[in-house]
């Protein structure tokens, strides 16, 4: 029998390390090819790692909540063949064809004895100094490298799960470090923080209340949204605009649109093309903060803010926005939308926005003032269109007529992003709204 090492999977460019949260297999069972073996997760995405290979389940190398890096190896199976050379778990991005990590036969030992942190080395590393925090392999082997002590390791702010510190935070911190690290100034140690005491009790009194455990994707965007607030000046800006030839030509457009595509256009592809359109004149609303510097980043990338049918949100990236028409706007949005509610989101496909649009008009809201999505400097939110009675202008007169009416609302950082930068870049996206063509071709 050979035995095949199942390996955690590179998971996207800067995704060095994943979690096991649950295995779906146990020793002894049998596993068919692209069958689930086991549940992961990264700060990014959960996902599942399917078998490379038809086989017994012989060994788990890792329990459950176990923080692995890539390309490790973590379980073996068992398999029929005498020289397998299956691709490495495929749970996100396409292997490469060097087998990542899988024996042949003829050696079946190597496989068993592949050097790997078992779950009891992990617990040990992991518990340090007053903090308690988990510290993966990879993050103590650079500690250990740059010669930063435990003290000076735990009082890293961690952006990782549970504020674990991961590989970008520790590199960010190595090369903003001061000449002489070995003896930092004594931080104030933030213990995990929960500062504030549970206020309420954890048994109701009466009995009428029920008490749910968050679950791990709502922790990550509540640690996020607390992070933004603590890092940017939130400052929103509000605008109202007419949109109602957009939606006169949508309504007319819509069923062509759809039989010449096989795409159902909705409104956001059109925000989206707006948005895209105003980032190229104000090319300053698209930066990032490092410091004291300044990231103007050149590609125009627009992550769409989904609800999942968990309640959730999830934000993925349509990237260089500006070179797409309409049609492949609208392709981008339903895709994307689509996979998201499925969980079938790649972790590549959530990074690297470098501003974030959310419909809040979706659920009737008519604004909203959303929370910067870091490290971003700016998000726009989309209200609901309704028909208002507006006053517009003719060459006799001023008229009251009946309108599509939407508000857009912006919030952004006020430490680089002005009030005049602000307000210009929302009237100019809702410019290009009320300027749309009626009669434009699809």
């Amino acid at each position: 029998m050979a035995r095949v090492e199942l390996v955690m999977p590179k998971m996207g460019e800067s995704i060095m390390e994943a979690t096991i949260l649950k295995w779906r297999k146990q020793p002894g069972d049998r596993v068919e090819l692209d069958e689930p073996v086991l549940d992961i997760a990264t700060d990014k995405v959960d996902s599942e790692v399917p078998s490379p290979v038809e086989g017994v389940l012989a060994e788990l190398l890792f329990k459950e909540n176990d923080v692995v890096p890539i390309n490790t190896p973590i379980a073996i199976i068992e398999t029929e063949a005498s020289a397998a050379q299956p691709a490495a778990s495929p749970a996100v991005s396409q292997p490469s064809s060097n087998g990542n990590g899988t024996q042949s036969a003829p050696e079946p030992a190597a496989a068993a004895q592949v050097p790997f942190v078992p779950a009891v080395a992990a617990e040990t590393p992991g518990k340090s100094g007053a903090s308690g925090r988990f510290y993966s392999p990879l993050v103590r082997t650079i500690a250990k490298q740059e010669g930063i002590a435990q003290t000076e390791l735990d009082a890293i702010a961690g952006s990782g799960q549970e504020g674990r510190v991961t590989k970008k935070d520790i590199l960010a911190y190595v090369d903003n470090r001061s000449a002489a690290p070995a003896k930092p100034p004594q931080p104030v140690v933030q213990p995990a923080a929960p500062a504030p005491a549970p206020a309420a009790p954890a048994v109701s009194v009466s009995g009428n209340m029920e008490i749910v455990e968050m679950d791990r994707m709502r922790k990550l965007i509540a640690d996020h949204m607390v992070m933004s607030k603590h890092t940017s000046a939130h400052v929103t800006s509000f605008v109202e605009a007419d949109v109602t030839n957009l939606v006169n030509w949508r309504n007319r457009i819509k069923d062509s649109f759809k039989k010449k595509y096989g795409e159902n256009i909705t409104f956001t592809p059109i925000f989206v093309e707006a948005v895209a359109r105003a980032i190229r004149d104000f090319p300053m609303i698209n930066i990032s903060v490092d410091g004291t510097r300044l990231i103007v980043k050149k590609d125009i990338n627009i992550g769409m803010a989904a609800a999942l049918p968990t309640g959730n949100l999830i934000v993925p990236v349509i990237r260089n926005a500006d070179f797409l028409n309409l049609v492949g706007l609208t392709k981008q949005v339903n895709d994307l939308a689509n996979r998201a509610r499925l969980g079938q989101l790649k972790p590549d496909e959530i990074q690297g926005g470098t501003f974030t649009l959310t419909n809040v008009g979706t659920f009737g809201n008519v604004m909203g003032t959303p929370i910067i999505n870091q490290p971003q400097v700016a998000i726009m939110a989309t209200g609901a269109i309704r028909k208002k009675p507006a006053v517009l202008e003719t060459e006799y007169g001023d008229v009251i007529a009946i309108r599509q009416m939407m508000f857009l609302s912006m919030s952004y950082d006020h430490r680089v992003v002005d009030g005049m930068l602000g307000g210009s870049f929302i009237r100019r996206v809702a410019d290009y709204l009320e300027q749309f063509d009626p009669n434009r071709d699809i």
